[in-house]
């Protein structure tokens, strides 16, 4: 499986409305698209306090079966109007170390992420159990989906989640957070199991 992420930061007097409106308007397109196990259409808004970001945010987030299919979906028409209305992104790529997925996740309303960095000479095998049990720990507390990541060229691992929820200790300085305005989430693909 491959996350993949990209990101705009808009103008700060940005009508992120049109955000919200363009999620709603197209965000069912990829509901049946072959190879995602979910796509999170996300969004933060710097005027509001809840989420404290410091820039108005468009910040999909995917979780492929496999290259094949994420590159299917960077070949598609859907892309080129994204890049057209948006600009050309830099897209963000890791290998998932581990991965859940509930068939309530279509239902969440916020989204966490959070990146470390991996040190040099790293026991990976460490870290990765580090990162399950934090994972299972979500999972205990309400994220409808959680995975954990690591990208080996700059060496940084990523945790993200879907909550149907917040909870005030998500609201950490480290950890960047949005809005959901809809979760893709195929019905071939609608669970994973706890790992």
């Amino acid at each position: 499986m491959i996350a993949m992420q990209y990101s705009f930061a808009l103008p700060a007097d940005y009508d992120m409305a049109i955000v919200r409106q363009r999620i709603a308007s197209k965000g069912h397109l990829l509901d049946d698209f072959d190879g995602l196990h979910f796509k999170a259409y996300l969004h933060a808004s710097r005027d509001r306090d809840a989420l404290a970001t410091r820039e108005n945010l468009y910040a999909p987030f995917y979780l492929w079966r496999d290259s094949a299919a994420m590159q299917r979906f960077l070949g598609s028409a859907g892309f080129a109007q994204l890049a057209q209305a948006f600009g050309w992104p830099v897209i963000r790529c890791w290998p998932v170390w581990d991965a859940y997925l509930s068939p309530e996740a279509r239902h969440a309303t916020l989204a966490s992420r959070e990146f470390d960095t991996i040190a040099p000479y790293s026991a990976l095998d460490v870290l990765r159990q580090d990162d399950r049990d934090a994972l299972q720990r979500d999972i205990e507390r309400g994220a409808l989906a959680a995975l954990n990541a690591f990208e080996p060229t700059t060496w940084t691992r990523v945790r993200f989640r879907l909550w149907g929820e917040p909870h005030p200790a998500l609201a950490a300085g480290h950890r960047q957070l949005y809005d959901v305005g809809h979760v893709s989430q195929p019905k071939a693909h609608s669970a994973m199991p706890s790992l």
